[in-house]
């Protein structure tokens, strides 16, 4: 077990920096990427992860929401990117892009894989230090059946990652909350156990986490705990809360769609505990950002409700957050 006041000291030396709060611009499809910069900083936040797909439609929500297009992007696009961030004083945490690259259909995987490379790439021209994705999953196989693809799609990422010095966030969500989800979900990376067997497999120390907490409250399993064994691991983090709703469970089970017994809210709305939460991130050494994540359906009604959810979550989170 890592002791997690050792590792702060160790990752952050004495004079260790403050954690930032931001969100994922995925919440924001309407606003350019300058709009998004600027509306952040009107609302307190000092960092977004911003959202890399490739341009066309969206396969599910909060896909397919591109505020920087990275086919073709060259030097000069860095530069414009840099210039917009600068004049808002915001800065970019990670660029994100969640795919499924090990999905059954090898053309469709290539594709993604692909594009991963591309943000990748991108990332290193725009000095983000790191990309957020999903290791992905055929759900109908188990993890013992999937995982010689995971090798075979993974080996030549984090190599590629390793060539451009740029961290890969892996998120925690299992991706199995609808019927073309089930039952495996689409997701290899939802616990601790599989964590370990991907680190051992792919030791590289750009391979790690975008870290969730709320994935954890629908498995039953202690997020604290997560995060002190792998607190060298995780290189980004996501602000989302979930509600349970026991009745519902009670009537479903466990087996059923997680959708059908768990409900996404905006920090504070929910059955994370988040005073908890900080104070084991703080005592991991993390000092990176915290991004909020909205999949909150009671504020998706219109433009105006989805800034108030980011306005509500920055003014619960900052009480955590010096």
């Amino acid at each position: 077990m890592v002791d997690a006041r050792l590792l702060a000291t160790a990752r952050n030396g004495d004079d260790q920096s403050m954690l930032s709060l931001g969100f994922v611009t995925a919440i924001l499809p309407d606003l350019s990427l300058a709009e998004v910069a600027h509306f952040a900083r009107q609302s307190g936040y000092s960092a977004v992860e911003v959202m890399c797909w490739p341009p066309g439609k969206a396969e599910r929500r909060y896909a397919g929401v591109t505020h920087i297009d990275v086919v073709d992007f060259t030097d000069d696009d860095a530069q414009r990117v840099r210039e917009t961030m600068a004049e808002a004083g915001v800065s970019i945490s990670g660029l994100g892009y969640y795919p499924n690259p090990l999905v059954a259909d090898a053309s469709e995987a290539q594709v993604y894989m692909h594009h991963i490379g591309r943000v990748i790439v991108a990332a290193k021209r725009l000095g983000v230090p790191v990309v957020n994705t999903f290791v992905g999953r055929d759900p109908a196989k188990t993890v013992d059946d999937d995982w010689p693809r995971f090798l075979e799609v993974w080996k030549p990422l984090i190599a590629l990652a390793d060539e451009h010095g740029i961290k890969v966030g892996i998120e925690n969500c299992p991706m199995s909350f609808t019927r073309d989800e089930w039952p495996g979900g689409k997701n290899l990376a939802t616990s601790p156990a599989i964590w370990r067997r991907m680190f051992n497999d792919i030791p590289s120390a750009n391979f790690g986490l975008n870290f969730d907490p709320s994935h954890f409250v629908f498995q039953h399993m202690d997020y604290c705990k997560a995060m002190r064994e792998f607190a060298s691991r995780i290189h980004h983090v996501h602000a989302k809360d979930v509600r349970l709703d026991q009745e519902r469970l009670d009537e479903v089970g466990i087996l059923a769609y997680p959708n059908l017994y768990h409900t996404p809210k905006l920090p504070g709305l929910g059955d994370v505990n988040w005073s908890r939460f900080f104070s084991t991130l703080t005592e991991t050494g993390y000092s990176g950002a915290v991004c909020v994540e909205v999949e909150d359906r009671a504020f998706e009604g219109s433009l105006e409700n989805r800034k108030a959810s980011l306005r509500q979550s920055y003014n619960y989170l900052k009480q955590f957050v010096p």
